[in-house]
């Protein structure tokens, strides 16, 4: 694996040799939080590039958080690296930055993996007093004060999240632009309405979680994009189970059978 310095301002790693795949991650995550450092795909012979969004892990902080800006840097992610059509894989935040890429740049878009989407056009913007309260309590408090803004986390897998929530927050160097991108991506569409979702014409999977192990991903969600993208494939775990978003191994398996098919 190299580490690497993209445009001078994104932090990236790249590992194996093959058919390119991307990962983008979620709002307040790093690059590990994709596949959660499983190696499957770099074993199972794809060429893997993940890297932090502005303002997230070790990346520069950015001149504005929307998702124009957040394309924009994947089309950089791209050129740089000298890939011409790549899988791309994002959850959440990451997710909804692939959609807006791919309808604006749909020839480098090999296929897309969209992992646990949230963005709803009906019900944009959503509860934004909540977001700018997780990010005034970053900016006062860190971590503690992120989380204790976060509140009670309930759930048969509550302890496990609260873990990763307070490991993934405390991997970044700049907190304060974390905070920034928490008051601006909620505030931006990466499409105006799920109809544009119809002129995807490229392979496409959706990673949707159940709503009692991740309520902030509602399963309605990724099911009304799996409607709406033509020939689109619907994955979700088992009830009961852990949601294959959260597992780096499943997850990669998927991601790799994006591809053949």
């Amino acid at each position: 694996m190299s580490d690497l310095s993209i445009d001078g301002r994104l932090s990236a790693d790249e590992a194996g040799e093959g058919t390119p795949v991307v990962l983008l991650h979620g709002l307040t995550a790093t690059r590990r939080y994709v596949v959660m450092g499983s190696k499957n795909l770099e074993r199972g012979g794809h060429r893997v590039v993940a890297y932090d969004a502005r303002g997230h892990g070790k990346s520069a902080p950015g001149d504005g958080y929307g998702y124009e800006k957040l394309s924009a840097d994947l089309l950089t992610v791209l050129d740089d690296r000298g890939i011409e059509r790549a899988v791309l894989a994002g959850a959440s935040m990451g997710a909804h930055t692939l959609l807006r890429f791919a309808l604006e740049h749909r020839e480098r878009a090999l296929a897309l993996v969209v992992i646990t989407p949230a963005y709803d056009p009906a019900g944009f913007p959503g509860d934004l007093e909540r977001w700018d309260a997780l990010a005034d309590g970053l900016e006062r408090g860190g971590v503690e004060g992120f989380v204790e803004a976060y509140g009670p986390i309930t759930g048969p897998w509550a302890e496990t999240t609260e873990k990763v929530l307070r490991q993934r927050l405390s991997l970044h160097e700049h907190p304060e632009a974390v905070a920034q991108a928490l008051r601006q991506v909620p505030r931006s569409r990466p499409f105006d309405e799920l109809s544009q979702l119809a002129n995807l014409s490229m392979p496409v999977t959706i990673v949707a979680s159940r709503d009692e192990a991740d309520p902030g991903h509602p399963l309605s969600v990724g099911e009304a994009y799996a409607r709406t993208i033509p020939g689109a494939r619907l994955v979700t775990e088992d009830e009961g189970s852990s949601p294959i978003a959260w597992q780096g191994g499943q997850l990669s398996r998927v991601i790799a059978e994006s591809v053949s098919g």
